[in-house]
Order: C-alpha cells, then sequence, then structure tokens
C-alpha cells in the first residue's frame, strides 16, 4: 500500500478571524484527469468561526451556461463544519474533448458571512486538497505550475491548468510556455492561446506525460486575462522523484495572481525518509526578470530567474535542528511563487502545496479549519497528522482542538529558529485532528501534514491577502463598480491620483468618477502599506437631449457633467435619424437636415468621448429634434407714461412674438418700411421711447427660417395726484396728508398703505402711487408756517402803534397778556414804564412778543438855571440799542441831537445859545434788546420858555 502526504498548512493575515480565503465568495476551476488516474470522489469543506449560523450556496453552470444551485442551502458556524459532494461532471473531466475548449465546469460558492472553503478529492490511492483563495485568488495575472513530470505514462500522469471566468466576456491569452508541447486537444501548438469564457465557464490545458517538452514546458506559462479568473494548477497525476521510483499522486492547487506574491518565505520539512527520492524541496516561478533565489543564510544566490522561469529546491536545503526538526527560508529579490514539495513513505506519495509569503500583516489567530483530518469516502481513524507553525520571535503561541481549551506547545515542539532570518521561528506538534485553532500574540502561519494508508492530501487555507491588494466586488465602471480590500485591517484610507478621499476609511469603496485608486491599510505595529493602483474607468454616461428647429440645426456634443473636453474624432453616429440626416463635421459638430416638408419628431443617437491621456469620459446622446416653423404672433405690451411725458419707456424684448423655442434673433423697426429696408433699426430695445403705436420684428433663426410680426405699443398714463399738495402748520401742531382716490395702492414712507394719513407734523414725505402695474413716487411737504414780525413799535405820548411783518393776515394784538386780543394794532393810554406786545395771525401758532419801554413825557422846560425844569433828560435810556434823541424847530430844522457826549440831556439850547420860547417837536429812536431788535420810534412836543 503506498502512503500518501498530508500537507495542510494554514495561513491568516488579520488580528480578528477575517483571513485571506476565509471569504463570503470562492471560485474553484476544474482539472484535468488522465485516464488512469480517475475515480476521484470530490466534495467541498465548510467551516467558519462564526457563532451565527451561516448560510452557504454552491452553484456550477448547467449546459446552457446558466448558474445552477447544487442541491439546497447549507448551513454552517462555529464548531459544526459541513461537506457537500460534488459531482464529478461539475470539477473535472478525463474526456480529452472537453480541453482546448470553453466547458461549463467549475464551482462559485458564496455565503451570507466568510467561510473557508476547500475542494477535497480522494479515491483508495490517491488524495489532493484545493484551498480556496477566495477573492485573493481571483486576478488578471498568473504563472502556470506544476510538478515536473519524471517519467512518460501517457495515460497516467499529466500537467493540467483549469481557468475560470468570474464575469461575461472574459479573453484570456496564455503565452510563455515551450512550443514543443504535446497539449490534449490543441493542435498544433499555437504560439499563444487565447480564448473568451462567460461568467462560470471554464478552459483546461492538459498535456500528457509523452516526454521531452511536456516534462516541464508548461510551467511558468503566462496566463492574462482582461477581467477577473481563478486557476487551478497541477497534475492530475504527477511524480516528481529523482530518480523516478514509480507509482503517481494527485497533485494540485488553486494559484494566486501575481498582485498577491511576495519575497519571502519558510517551509518545514514533511514526513519523507532522509533518502526521500527528492521527495522533499520546493518549486520558484519567476514573474520578473534577473530574480536572485537566496536560500538560508547563504550569502549567494543560488539562481537568477527571468520571468517564466523556475527554479527547483532539494532535500539537502532543509537546516536540521534538534528533535528530528528540518525548516528553511527563502528569499527572491523579487515577487515570485513558491510551492512546496512534500513526501511521506514512498516516491508515490507527492504533495505539492502553494505557499504564502510571510510578512508583519499574517494574522494573530487562526479560527477555525473544520475537519482537518477527513477527505471524502476515507475513513478518519488512520489519519496521523502533524501541526508546523511558523511565527514571529518572541511570541506566545497556543493552539485548541476542537474547542477544548488552549495549549501551549512543549519546548522539545518548539520554538526552532530560523536559519538566516532571525525574525521568525518554527514548531512541530504531533497527534492534531477534528476543528483546528490556532492562536498567537504576533504574526502566525500554519500548517499540517501527513497521510493515511491509501491516500494522501495537502493544502494551504489562509495567508493569500497578507499583501494588501485592491480587488472589484461588484460593478464594472464608475459609477456602479465597488472596490474592496481585505477585511480585518486596523484602518483604511483611500485615496484618488493619490490624493486622500475625504471619509474614505473602510475596506470597500464605490468610485464615482474614473481613475488610479489605492488604499493604504495599516496593521499593529507594521510599517502602513499602500496598494498598487486599480485603475477605474467611467462608465458610458446615456444622456438624453432635446432640442427645436425649423430647418438645419448644428449640434455640439458637450458633456453633461465631465469635465473632460469632446475629441472631434470621436464623435460617431451610433442611430441614424428616421426623417433626415446627421452627418458629423470634421469639428466634431454633427449638422441634422431634416427631410423636405417634415414636421415633427426626429430621434438620432451619437456617441463621443474625451481628452484624457487615460481614463477617457464617453458619453451616448439620445437626441429628440423637433421640427417646426415659426409661428409668430402680434402681442401688445404696455409701459407707463408718466405724468406729463409725452411717451413712456417700452421693453421691446419683453414682447412673445413666437413660442418657437430654439434661439433665435430678433430686429426691431419703429415702422414696416423700415424692416423691409432694414434700416432704422432699434438698437436699445430694452429702452425704446414711444407714444402708442407700433414696432415691427424681423425673426431669423438657425436653419434659414425668417419671420416678421408687429408688436402694438399701448402706454399706461400715471399722473401726480392733483389733491396732495405742501401744508403749512405750526411747528408743534399736525395736519394729514391725501393722496385722494383713483390709485390702485399706495405705499408711504410712514408704513401706511391707505390713500390718507393722520396726524402728521412737520417733515418730507413720499407716497409711492400704483395705477395698472405702474408706479409714480410723489413727495410733498409739510412745512412750518412763516411766523409774523413785529417790525416796529411807534409811541407817541402814550399811544404805541405795532407794526408788523410776515406771517398771514388778518393779526391779533395784545398787550400785557395773551387774555384779550384785539384786532387794532393802536394801544392808547398806555402808562409810563415797560409793556409787552403781542401778535398771532391766522394760524394761531404761539404768538410772537416784544418788551418795550413808553418813557416819562415831559411836555415844557424853564432853563433859567433854578434847577426846576431845566431840562429834557432821556439817559436812563442810553441802555438801548442805536438810540438817538433828536429836536426839530417848527420848520423841521435839526436844532439839537442827543447822543453819549451830552449824555441825552438837552437844556433848551442851541449851539451853545438859548432858543427862543416856542413849541418844538421831537423824536427818540431805539432798537429793543430782543432777537428781533425791534426799532421802537417815539415822538412828542415840548414847550421850551427862555427869559431874557
Amino acid at each position: 500500500m503506498k502512503r500518501f502526504l498530508l500537507s495542510f498548512v494554514l495561513l491568516f493575515f488579520t488580528f480578528n478571524t477575517a483571513f485571506a480565503q476565509k471569504d463570503t465568495e470562492h471560485w474553484i476551476a476544474p482539472y484535468y484527469v488522465s485516464t488512469s488516474a480517475s475515480g476521484y470522489t470530490n466534495a467541498v469543506y465548510l467551516s467558519t468561526d462564526s457563532t451565527t449560523p451561516v448560510t452557504v450556496q454552491i452553484f456550477s453552470n448547467d449546459s446552457n451556461g446558466n448558474y445552477v444551485q447544487l442541491g439546497t442551502d447549507v448551513t454552517i458556524s462555529k464548531g459544526i463544519p459541513q461537506t457537500v459532494t460534488i459531482p464529478v461532471a461539475m470539477i473535472s473531466t478525463t474526456s480529452s474533448t472537453e480541453a482546448g475548449l470553453p466547458v461549463n465546469k467549475g464551482l462559485y460558492i458564496k455565503g451570507t458571512k466568510a467561510f473557508f472553503c476547500s475542494l477535497r478529492a480522494a479515491q483508495f490511492s490517491h488524495g489532493e486538497i484545493v484551498t480556496s483563495k477566495g477573492k485573493a485568488g481571483i486576478g488578471t495575472t498568473f504563472y502556470a505550475a506544476a510538478a515536473p513530470i519524471n517519467t512518460a505514462s501517457t495515460t497516467l500522469l499529466n500537467f493540467t491548468t483549469g481557468i475560470m471566468a468570474t464575469e461575461n466576456g472574459t479573453t484570456v491569452t496564455i503565452s510563455g510556455y515551450d512550443p514543443g508541447l504535446n497539449l490534449v486537444n490543441i493542435s498544433p501548438t499555437p504560439t499563444n492561446i487565447t480564448f473568451t469564457l462567460n461568467k462560470g465557464q471554464s478552459y483546461l490545458v492538459a498535456g500528457l506525460a509523452n516526454g521531452g517538452a511536456n516534462s516541464t514546458g508548461f510551467i511558468g506559462a503566462k496566463i492574462v486575462s482582461n477581467k477577473p479568473i481563478t486557476v487551478t494548477n497541477g497534475n492530475a497525476n504527477g511524480n516528481f522523484s529523482i530518480p523516478n521510483g514509480g507509482g503517481s499522486d494527485l497533485i494540485l492547487d488553486q494559484s494566486v495572481p501575481t498582485d498577491r506574491l511576495g519575497t519571502d518565505f519558510a517551509m518545514v520539512r514533511s514526513l519523507s525518509p532522509a533518502s526521500s527520492s527528492e521527495m522533499e524541496g520546493g518549486i520558484i516561478i519567476a514573474t520578473e526578470n534577473n530574480t536572485e533565489i537566496y536560500l538560508n543564510n547563504v550569502g549567494t544566490a543560488v539562481a537568477t530567474l527571468n520571468a517564466g522561469q523556475f527554479y527547483r529546491i532539494l532535500d539537502a536545503n532543509y537546516v536540521a535542528q534538534t528533535n528530528g526538526h528540518y525548516n528553511m527560508y527563502i528569499r527572491a529579490t523579487k515577487k515570485v511563487y513558491l510551492y512546496q514539495l512534500v513526501g511521506s513513505n514512498g516516491t508515490a506519495t507527492g504533495g505539492y502545496n502553494y505557499i504564502p509569503p510571510l510578512n508583519c500583516f499574517l494574522p494573530r489567530k487562526i479560527d477555525e479549519i473544520g475537519l482537518i483530518n477527513e477527505m471524502p469516502g476515507i475513513a478518519t481513524n488512520t489519519i496521523t497528522l502533524k501541526l508546523n507553525i511558523l511565527t514571529e520571535a518572541g511570541a506566545t503561541v497556543t493552539y485548541s482542538i476542537n474547542g477544548a481549551p488552549p495549549v501551549t506547545p512543549t519546548t522539545a515542539e518548539g520554538p526552532y529558529p530560523l536559519l538566516g532570518n532571525t525574525n521568525w521561528v518554527t514548531y512541530a506538534i504531533t497527534g492534531v485532528n477534528g476543528n483546528l485553532a490556532i492562536t498567537s500574540n504576533k504574526a502566525v502561519t500554519a500548517g499540517v501534514n501527513g497521510g493515511f494508508s491509501s491516500a494522501g492530501y495537502g493544502g494551504y487555507f489562509a495567508g493569500f491577502s497578507s499583501v494588501p491588494v485592491i480587488s472589484k466586488q461588484t460593478g464594472e465602471c464608475a459609477p456602479g463598480i465597488i472596490l474592496e480590500v481585505d477585511p480585518g485591517y486596523d484602518s483604511y484610507q483611500w485615496y484618488l491620483n493619490g490624493n486622500i478621499i475625504t471619509g474614505a476609511t473602510s475596506n470597500t469603496y464605490a468610485p464615482l468618477v474614473g481613475g488610479n485608486y489605492t488604499v493604504r491599510v495599516t496593521m499593529g505595529g507594521c510599517q502602513p502599506v499602500v496598494t498598487l493602483a486599480y485603475k477605474v474607468f467611467s462608465c458610458l454616461k446615456e444622456t438624453t437631449k432635446s432640442s427645436e428647429t425649423c430647418g438645419k440645426k448644428i449640434i455640439q456634443p458637450v458633456f453633461t457633467s465631465s469635465p473632460q473636453a469632446p475629441v472631434a474624432n470621436t464623435v460617431k453616429i451610433i442611430t441614424p435619424p428616421t426623417h433626415g440626416t446627421a452627418v458629423v463635421n470634421a469639428n466634431g459638430t454633427i449638422s441634422y437636415t431634416p427631410n423636405t416638408g417634415f414636421v415633427g419628431s426626429d430621434v438620432f443617437v451619437y456617441k463621443f468621448c474625451g481628452n484624457d491621456p487615460e481614463f477617457v469620459d464617453c458619453e451616448q446622446v439620445t437626441h429628440t429634434i423637433k421640427i417646426v416653423p415659426i409661428v409668430v404672433k402680434e402681442p401688445t405690451i404696455t409701459a407707463c407714461q408718466y405724468d406729463n411725458d409725452p411717451t413712456a419707456i417700452f421693453d421691446l424684448t419683453l414682447a412673445n412674438v413666437t413660442d418657437y423655442t430654439s434661439p433665435f434673433v430678433k430686429r426691431y423697426y419703429p415702422t414696416l418700411n423700415d424692416l423691409n429696408t432694414n434700416n432704422n433699426e432699434i438698437t436699445e430695445p430694452k429702452k425704446y421711447a414711444s407714444a402708442a403705436g407700433y414696432v415691427y420684428v424681423h425673426i431669423s433663426a438657425e436653419g434659414g427660417c425668417n419671420a416678421t410680426t408687429k408688436i402694438k405699443l399701448e402706454p399706461i398714463p400715471v399722473k401726480r395726484s392733483p389733491v396732495l399738495v405742501d401744508k403749512f402748520i405750526c411747528i408743534d401742531g399736525r395736519t394729514s396728508l391725501d393722496a385722494g382716490p383713483g390709485y390702485d395702492s399706495y405705499q408711504w414712507n410712514t408704513g401706511a398703505t391707505t390713500s390718507s394719513i393722520q396726524g402728521v407734523p412737520v417733515g418730507e414725505y413720499t407716497v409711492i402711487l400704483e395705477h395698472n402695474n405702474c408706479f409714480l413716487e410723489q413727495t410733498v411737504h409739510v412745512k412750518k408756517v412763516q411766523d409774523p414780525v413785529i417790525t416796529k413799535i411807534e409811541i407817541t405820548n402814550n399811544t404805541a402803534t405795532v407794526i408788523v411783518s410776515g406771517g398771514t393776515a388778518p393779526y391779533k394784538y395784545a398787550v400785557d397778556g395773551t387774555t384779550t386780543w384785539q384786532d387794532s394794532n393802536v394801544f392808547t393810554n398806555l402808562s409810563r414804564g415797560q409793556h409787552t406786545f403781542y401778535v398771532k395771525d391766522a394760524y394761531v401758532c404761539d404768538p410772537i412778543s416784544v418788551e418795550v419801554t413808553v418813557p416819562n413825557l415831559i411836555n415844557a422846560i424853564t432853563p433859567n438855571g433854578d434847577n426846576v425844569n431845566d431840562y429834557i433828560d432821556y439817559s436812563e435810556l442810553a441802555y438801548k440799542e442805536n438810540l438817538t434823541f433828536v429836536i426839530y424847530d417848527r420848520y423841521g430844522n435839526k436844532i439839537f441831537t442827543g447822543d453819549k457826549f451830552n449824555n441825552y440831556r438837552w437844556d433848551g439850547r442851541s449851539s451853545g445859545k438859548k432858543i427862543v420860547t416856542g413849541t418844538y417837536w421831537y423824536h427818540i429812536n431805539w432798537n429793543e434788546p430782543n432777537a428781533a431788535k425791534t426799532p421802537i420810534k417815539y415822538t412828542g412836543w415840548i414847550l421850551v420858555k427862555n427869559r431874557e
């Protein structure tokens, strides 16, 4: 009996349980089986760490290429994994007619939460595990891998690569293989293989072990697609022993795209004996030229590879530690694939697994891989497993089986140093089975290897997205596409063209525009990492536009929202019009010409693109164009004609002369003859002064259409209120203002909206008068009346006459109080001394007053020196302003003038001589010391008796 290897390594990359291969979606491509190696039972194994039940559905294409669910929904949760048997026809084939062309094979598996998924294939003498990497396993660039075939056996050994599309319209090109290959169902062997798949379809490339190029010629073949694909590669069956010892085994694993690769790796030797026939080691495949490969602590490269070349690591490169523990450190200067070759008891127990790269972003917890020691149709009691753990130096590590309490490894189980990399150590633990969980306080990877009596298997379950990469969750273009990186990092920050996107801090982002998108992730003490750019292109924007024309029309393509400028040579007519022609001009405009006589709507579709050098925006426009004649109107417009203005100011542009909606030009003329002769065009149609009458309009539109019409002009006269006039009131009085009837509205500057306002004091007032939507502002004043002024008071003996000017007659007069008023301005029988005279006019405002002095009247003097009546003396009036005292004889001759020099005293002399006895006349004038300087005139006569 053969003993087959179980090499089952688990890698996780987050602090929690969101691992790379634990995902909500999984894809598994089919494999091609040589006829003598058939008979495998295939099953998918599903497990999760979620205590909440997870619903899983499995799909595969039917014969018509449509996704069809296999069976019913499957429910899993932590501690309760499930197994689903897969029909052979869904996942593999032995028929040569199903190689080299699209086939409806492969699996798509999705769940309501993240879960682990692996395909396990077994028969009585062979077995293998293909671990799904989830979204980390899909991409657009891969390099094919297989174990070298060292024995010619066309019925038993082969190499196989299965490629499955995740989207419709996926074009794949395979290149870089040995042109001497003999491929199944592909003859002759082409330089490149190109094919197109729809969602869920697969393509199998296989070659039988017929010697020559088929031994290693497909290893390193480059696989490139325009949309994400998944790849399953290896041998079904294979044998890589040196020298060949006979037998075979199923050697398969799911690949990862090149953007998930790394440069640092570790391997722990499996169960092969010392004389292993090189059943231990690895296969390295370069993805870039001049890639140097280093092993352990050796400073010299063991190989320098170009893209697509491979190097086989031999058993002797493992470093022996104590207690039979062997490990190896592998380093490359550029990103590479590493597949570990593993064995057990003999040359027929080969195994093969993709090894994820070491890095700081590996997980701290692995939970949970279900039914670790189970294969479909194989009894579990014969399986022996060994657990290998890789973790950072200084870590505290525990493991748990079937939910039991955590167990700490013994010192005999590890840690062991990794020669060439002091940051990592290894453990080896036997006796594991069931549902497995591993915990470390630092980055950790883990794996198991082993076998059972008649079958072997192996596979990795985690760590495949420890290098963060942006992938597409859904959609094709922006807007609509959703980008994602794996969940479980500590933080995220998305960027567009190197610029931070504010608020974009989750593991998904929905771009709105095209461009280069990157995301910066952090985790624990690791240095932040920025992903490679993911190019997002804008969706074709489909819009609708409409226009109207009376004839031909030039259409300028313009983006609805893109800032790009349309490129002329990208303008294309997608669907031509039915009732006319649409021609793209050299400058990128579109000339539309309707059929002769056509009136109505026509539709055509055009497309154009922008000028961005990489992320080109395109827009497709469905243009509805309505062909209508220009139908004119003869509108009437009005304008306000204010007060006595002979004209009104009309805005001719407000006249709706047509309902035609496309652009047109209007020209205005004062007469029809001016329009016909194109003379005297009105150049300021917004401010056209005119009396009642007509204006004539010429209308011209794109497409050569013309029309004429006229506009009736109707002035609306608006007159000032004839009753709203200035008013005069006393300074402290109040009055009312009335604009009168006949207006539609009133708006006073006081806020009032009535025709009149009451109780207004002295001031300026405005009212806006509305009539037929015309508004006229009228100003009115309430003024203080002019006060009367006492201009003069004439006093004769004991009679005073008050002279008044200003104000408004008739006047009223009073003296020494305002109780008794009289119409006369003459007051008699006044006593000598101070008197106050009052005057008010017809407005009866507060009276004005003047206080005057009625002097003592002396009618005779006898200047004889006896000191009795010797002189007339008015010196007591000297304080009055402008005081004059003049005496005249009966002939009017001035004989004396009183002034301050003679102290306003007269002793009956003139020029020093006594005058003759007789009667003389005099007058006294002064100004009262008030604000008005009221002039006072006092007249009288005096008898002078002189004795000789």
